[in-house]
């Protein structure tokens, strides 16, 4: 029986927050330059704030160090979105995906197109798998938890929502409509959503702690093999 592996991108294959810091530090160079800000203090800054939620972190940012205006936050965003990611694949990412090599793989991302495409271009998971869905490429009501892409995917291997499993993080939207329509689900616990809490209905249907512990052998539990 064939089946294909889908991927979650943002706590699943690689740390999230190593983007947000890569961002925060173009937004800190870009200040540096043009304002003289100091960029270890501006840095320090928000990721302090970080703690209290992305938000308002640039506004905050601009009005201890009295340069705000609502243009220059603004800017602040465009750098932070359009930088050249200085990130990297989670080692177990690489050797999930080689132990997975005769698989069809996948990934299906939320968030801003540039974003995001940005990241895996910077991860260089586009030569790594069959397709990427950035689901608001196919409009915004087509991010997760709509099951879209994954009937686009189904559709172009051929197979049915039974023959293939979605890997995410986020219970709260990665798993919602899929196990009802008869794809398999896997939860892997780290990132920001690690102790989320969910509801057995929203939640997937097996959980790991990493990639590594995705193996053929977990693979055949899920798929009914003996």
């Amino acid at each position: 029986m064939k089946r294909v592996l889908v991927f979650d991108l943002d706590d699943t294959l690689y740390p999230e927050i190593s983007f947000v810091k890569s961002g925060f530090k173009a937004v800190a160079e870009f200040l540096e330059k043009e304002y003289d800000l100091p960029l270890k203090e501006s840095i320090a800054f928000m990721l302090k704030e970080l703690e209290n939620g992305r938000g308002d972190i640039f506004d905050k940012l601009l009005k201890v160090k009295n340069v705000y205006s609502a243009s220059l936050v603004k800017k602040c965003l465009s750098v932070y979105r359009l930088h050249k990611p200085e990130i990297k694949l989670d080692p177990e990412t690489l050797k999930c995906f080689q132990r997975f090599t005769d698989y069809p793989k996948y990934i299906i991302t939320d968030g801003n197109k540039i974003v995001q495409h940005n990241k895996l271009v910077a991860l260089g998971l586009y030569s790594m798998v069959k397709r990427c869905f950035i689901t608001h490429r196919h409009g915004v009501n087509k991010a997760k938890p709509s099951p879209y892409c994954m009937h686009k995917i189904c559709e172009l291997e051929k197979i049915e929502p039974s023959q293939a499993v979605y890997i995410g993080d986020n219970p709260k939207k990665d798993f919602v409509n899929l196990k009802p329509i008869g794809f398999k689900t896997i939860r892997i616990l780290q990132g920001m959503y690690k102790n989320e809490p969910a509801d057995q209905k929203y939640n997937a249907d097996w959980s790991v702690n990493s990639l590594k512990e995705i193996n053929e052998s977990l693979l055949n539990t899920i798929f009914g093999i003996n």
